[in-house]
């Protein structure tokens, strides 16, 4: 059976956030991940993580100004020096956290904006990325995300973050393959996984169209968990889904695969 990390910006969000750990692991988790680093006593967190006997195994990179629309800036011409800061800090994050990858989100692309040159800046600030996760020991992540959650967000397909990947050519740089996003967008699930399987990082899962538990909705994932076994995948699968109607109501999927 895979192995689950429960995402805290999702899950759990009945109680404050430094209380989510306790139950995530009260549930059988033993990983979790959430959205962004800032706002946070990392050290606070790093100590529930510790308590409770959690490997952080994600989170994404800050992705600008939030508030105002960003879903960050690594394809962004002009907004260079500014990734680069924001990834320093995550890096630090990750240290504090003993997480080993974080997620550098693309952005948005502006009304009218030059694909091509959007996609030498991001290649040119991922190799700069990677470089620097190196030498920190981290994995970097590149998630295609769909059009109808975040209009206008640069990358949206698996052959274009598997062209991105290999054009940039470091061996810490892995496509997070999120199955809620990758089935709005094309579909053909099953196909996908068996491409990407080489280039995957990091998985999520969340259930089509409504984005709640994975045992709700069109995807059949008993079937994809089962090949993503027989394939070999080692790493984790976040459970980024938002709950029908409570967290633990809603986990009758994972007890069902664990034969409870």
């Amino acid at each position: 059976m895979p192995r689950f990390a429960a995402n805290l910006s999702f899950m759990y969000t009945e109680v404050p956030f430094l209380e989510r750990f306790a139950l995530a692991a009260e549930d059988g988790f033993a990983a979790v991940e959430w959205l962004f680093p800032t706002g946070l006593d990392l050290n606070a967190v790093a100590a529930r993580l510790r308590t409770h006997q959690l490997q952080q195994v994600l989170f994404n990179c800050a992705p600008g100004d939030w508030e105002s629309g960003e879903r960050g800036l690594a394809a962004l011409p002009g907004r260079e020096l500014q990734c680069q800061a924001l990834f320093a800090q995550a890096i630090e994050a990750a240290r504090i956290l003993h997480c080993p990858r974080i997620h550098l989100l693309a952005g948005i692309a502006p009304a009218g904006a030059d694909r091509v040159r959007m996609r030498e800046t991001y290649v040119t600030n991922l190799r700069a990325a990677a470089q620097a996760a190196r030498a920190a020991g981290l994995m970097i992540t590149i998630e295609p995300i769909n059009p109808r959650d975040i209009p206008g967000y640069f990358l949206n397909t698996q052959a274009e973050a598997r062209a991105i990947v290999t054009e940039v050519g470091a061996d810490n740089l892995h496509v997070q393959m999120d199955l809620y996003h990758c089935q709005i967008v094309e579909g053909d699930l099953a196909t996908r996984i068996r491409d990407q399987m080489p280039l995957i990082g990091h998985m999520q899962i969340a259930g089509v169209p409504g984005r709640h538990e994975p045992d709700d909705g069109e995807i059949n994932y008993p079937y994809l968990f089962r090949l993503i076994d027989e394939l070999g995948y080692q790493g984790w699968i976040g459970c980024e889904y938002r709950p029908r109607s409570g967290t633990r109501a809603g986990l009758g999927w994972l007890k069902t695969l664990r034969g409870h």
